[in-house]
C-alpha cells in the first residue's frame, strides 16, 4: 500500500536559518523577516500546497563556540539575529484557514505556569492550530544570560523536562472542567467556581499552587512535538510527543532512529503509530533534473563555510575551528546535541567525514539530506526514503526563500498529488484532528490524560 506523505516548512525568525551566507543571494528574502507581510505570504504560499504545519525553530542564544568568539556567527548571521517566533503566528493564522504552527519554545528558561498561558491563548487565537516543539535548549551563551552560571547537563534538563510537562498537563487538563465556563447572561455567572480547580503542584523543581489563568481552549493541550536523538530524548519522546523532529543524514540513519522512536513509545503504553516523524530535508527543484542542478550549484556558490561552522560548532559544543579542514571527524562525547556527532561519526558506518564535507553538508538546509532534481525525481526519492525507513513525512528547510517553497508547491506538490501519495485537501478541525483524524484532545494512554480530574484529590495533584 503507498504511503502517504506529510509536509512541513521548517524556517526560524531569522536571516538564513540553517543555510548560511545564502541570505546573499539576489533572489533571496530571509532579511525581510522582520517583515510580517513576508509572514503572511509564506503561510498562505504553505496552505496552497497542503502543508500540515510551519515548524518554527529558535534558539535562545548565541553561537559562540567556534574559535572561543560569537564574531563569526555575526558576521555571517548564523541565526542571529533572531527574533521571537510567537508574535509571528496570530497574524499568519488570521491570514489562513488550516495550517498548524510548530513554534519552538525552551523550558529552561521560562516558567510553566505562565508558559502555559501562553500556550493556551495562542491556541484561543489559531482556532486550535497550535504545537509546541519541547526544547530543553542546549546553548551554555543561553544559560549565563538568564543567569545562570552554565548550562545542566543533558540528562538532567530531561529531569526538569518531565516535571515541566506534569505541570503544564495538570493546568491545561485538568485545571477547568469541561462545563466550567457557563456564560450565563441571566444568572451573571460567567464560570462556576466549583468547576475551576487548582493544580496544586508541589515537586522537586516547581510548586504550583494555584487555577490554569485560560478557560480551556481548543485542544487544552497543544500538539507536542520534540525533536531530541539521544537514547533520552527518544524515551521521552516516546512518551509525550505526537510528532518527533529527526535530522537524520541518510536511511540507514534515519530508519534504526524511527524504530528506537516507536519502540519508546510501544514501551511507555502507547500505540507506535500515534507519533508521526518527519526528517529533515531539503529540495532543489526544477523542471528538469539538469535544471535543478544548476540552481543547486548556483546556491553552493553563496555557502558560507565559516558560518556553517559556527552553527556546527554550536550545535555540538565542539569548536572545529582547531581542526584542519580535511581532518577526520571522531565521535566525542558532548553535552550540547550528543546526536549531531554521533549521526556523523559512528551510526553511519558507510561515510567518513571531514570537517570540510560536514560544513559543505551543513551549508544548506542543516543536517538533513538535500535531494536535488525534477519533480519526478524528487518524489520518487521521497517516496524511497518513505517506504525503507518508516517515516511519516518530511520538514522542508529552504536553501533560498521563499523560493525554494514556492518550488515544492508550484512543482513538487502536483507531482506526489497525481501519484495519489499527498492530500489534495485538508481535514476539518483543529490541528490534531487534522494530523490524526480523532478528536481535539489527547487520550489515554498519553499521560496527559492523566490529569483530567484533579476535583479535590491531593495526591494526584501533587503527583
Amino acid at each position: 500500500m503507498t504511503r502517504e506523505i506529510r509536509l512541513n516548512a521548517f524556517d526560524m525568525n531569522c536571516v538564513g536559518h540553517q543555510s548560511p551566507g545564502l541570505w546573499r543571494h539576489p533572489r533571496d528574502q530571509a532579511w525581510t523577516y522582520k517583515d510580517l507581510d513576508y509572514w503572511v505570504n509564506l503561510a498562505k504560499t504553505l496552505e496552497r500546497g497542503k502543508f500540515d504545519g510551519l515548524f518554527i525553530a529558535d534558539v535562545l542564544g548565541i553561537y559562540d563556540v567556534l574559535n572561543g568568539s560569537k564574531d563569526a556567527a555575526i558576521r555571517h548571521s548564523a541565526q542571529v539575529p533572531v527574533n521571537d517566533p510567537l508574535q509571528l503566528i496570530p497574524a499568519m493564522a488570521y491570514a489562513t484557514e488550516h495550517l498548524g504552527f510548530g513554534l519552538t519554545a525552551s523550558l529552561s528558561f521560562e516558567h510553566p505556569y505562565t508558559f502555559a498561558r501562553r500556550l493556551s491563548t495562542l491556541d484561543h487565537l489559531t482556532k486550535g492550530r497550535a504545537g509546541w516543539n519541547i526544547v530543553t535548549s542546549y546553548l551554555e551563551s543561553g544559560a549565563r544570560n538568564v543567569g545562570q552560571s552554565n548550562q545542566a547537563k543533558h540528562d538532567d534538563r530531561y529531569d526538569v523536562a518531565e516535571e515541566y510537562l506534569q505541570v503544564c498537563y495538570k493546568l491545561w487538563e485538568g485545571s477547568w472542567e469541561d462545563d466550567a465556563v457557563l456564560r450565563d447572561r441571566e444568572s451573571g455567572i460567567f464560570t462556576d467556581p466549583t468547576k475551576v480547580h487548582e493544580i496544586r503542584h508541589e515537586g522537586k523543581y516547581f510548586n504550583v499552587p494555584g487555577i490554569h489563568l485560560c478557560e480551556p481552549s481548543p485542544q487544552r493541550t497543544p500538539v507536542l512535538y520534540q525533536a531530541g536523538a539521544s537514547k533520552r530524548g527518544k524515551d521521552f519522546a516516546g512518551q509525550n510527543a505526537e510528532c518527533v523532529f529527526v535530522a537524520a543524514p541518510s536511511k540507514s540513519v534515519l530508519k534504526k532512529y524511527v524504530a528506537n522512536v516507536r519502540q519508546a513509545a510501544a514501551e511507555a503504553g502507547r500505540n507506535p503509530r500515534e507519533i508521526l516523524t518527519f526528517n529533515l530535508q531539503t529540495v532543489i527543484l526544477g523542471e528538469t533534473d539538469a535544471e535543478a542542478k544548476a540552481k543547486f550549484d548556483e546556491y553552493r556558490n553563496y555557502v558560507s563555510y565559516e558560518g556553517a561552522l559556527a552553527l556546527i560548532s554550536g550545535w555540538t559544543g565542539i569548536d572545529f575551528g582547531q581542526f584542519a579542514p580535511d581532518e577526520t571527524l571522531r565521535h566525542r562525547y558532548t553535552d550540547a546535541v550528543q546526536s549531531a556527532v554521533e549521526t556523523f561519526t559512528t551510526v553511519d558506518p558507510n561515510k567518513t567525514w571531514t570537517v570540510r564535507e560536514m560544513a559543505d553538508w551543513v551549508g544548506i538546509g542543516g543536517f538533513g539530506p538535500v535531494f536535488v532534481g525534477s519533480p519526478s525525481t524528487v518524489a520518487d526519492l521521497l517516496q524511497e526514503w518513505i517506504e525503507d525507513t518508516d517515516v511519516d513525512g518530511f520538514n522542508l528547510a529552504y536553501a533560498v526563500t521563499p523560493e525554494s517553497f514556492e518550488d515544492v508547491v508550484n512543482l513538487l506538490v502536483p507531482e506526489l498529488q497525481k501519484r495519489g501519495v499527498y492530500k489534495k485537501d485538508y481535514r476539518t478541525g483543529t490541528l490534531r484532528e487534522k494530523l490524526f483524524g480523532a478528536g481535539p484532545r489527547l487520550q489515554a494512554p498519553h499521560p496527559a490524560a492523566n490529569y483530567r480530574d484533579l476535583r479535590g484529590d491531593r495526591s494526584q495533584a501533587a503527583a
